[in-house]
């Protein structure tokens, strides 16, 4: 997976602004678990998303897969803004929401269906988000195939909506939704306009967040192995997190010197 830029090595740290910051968290910000409900954002890496949301004078968001209540208690006491369900939903900077919804009835149908699906496949679990519909196997990789093909059909028979693979998950969500048009979303509002968009990454789902903040002439960078447009690589979230660190003392050490002059 290329585009027409190539991968640069590891992301220098962030000295210069303004910034605008995207985060992924799933195997971003915090490590992946076997059940998503067991995922946690570390005390001190919560800390420093404050420091640098302050900083960038809170053009800082976090845009993930999760709902947006999921998203507030793992970030919390963060605020921040936040894409939810790739973009489904969305809160503003001024805590506008915005949301891309399905029928309710559909919603209805499809979650009987996938429930009785998924119960005959041990180990397999249904994640539904409301507006998606998130199918994981990390704990049944045995039924990936039956999970791809339940997926495959559903969305077949539901011109409204489309799939998007991930890390032993496949997700059902809306037509049109994705974390690139979360983030171009993003960019056209205060206090993100003018800045320059970073968004830091793991997964397939991330892919078209890296393609808009390449076209705005950004810094992506994607964690961990596998082709990728990102033009920057870090090894694994610990990386993610030394790297957070780097950036915010250096950014701290610009601001000291500021004053000092």
């Amino acid at each position: 997976m290329t585009d027409s830029c190539s991968t640069h090595g590891t992301p220098p740290v962030l000295s210069e602004g303004p910034y605008a910051l995207f985060f992924d968290v799933d195997g971003t910000l915090a490590t992946l678990q076997s059940r998503p409900e067991a995922v946690t954002i570390p005390a001190g890496v919560r800390e420093h998303l404050q420091q640098l949301a302050a900083q960038q004078q809170g053009a800082l968001a976090l845009v993930s897969g999760r709902p947006i209540a999921e998203l507030d208690r793992l970030a919390a006491p963060l605020n921040a803004p936040l894409a939810g369900v790739h973009g489904a939903e969305r809160r503003d900077a001024q805590g506008n929401l915005h949301v891309i919804s399905l029928p309710a009835a559909l919603v209805q149908t499809l979650e009987a269906r996938l429930t009785s699906a998924l119960a005959q496949w041990p180990g397999t679990q249904l994640e539904c988000k409301g507006m998606a519909f998130a199918l994981h196997y990390r704990r049944g990789m045995t039924y990936e195939s039956q999970i791809m093909q339940l997926a495959e059909e559903v969305v077949s028979q539901f011109p409204e909506l489309v799939l998007q693979p991930g890390k032993c998950v496949v997700e059902i969500k809306p037509q049109g939704v994705d974390k690139g048009a979360a983030i171009r979303a993003f960019m056209q509002e205060s206090p993100f306009t003018g800045r320059i968009p970073v968004f830091i990454g793991d997964d397939l789902t991330d892919e078209k967040g890296f393609l808009a903040v390449n076209a705005l002439q950004g810094v992506s960078i994607k964690v961990g192995a596998g082709s990728t447009h990102a033009r920057y690589h870090l090894d694994s979230v610990e990386a993610v997190w030394a790297w957070l660190e780097g950036s915010l003392l250096q950014q701290q050490n610009n601001v000291g010197k500021e004053f000092s002059l």
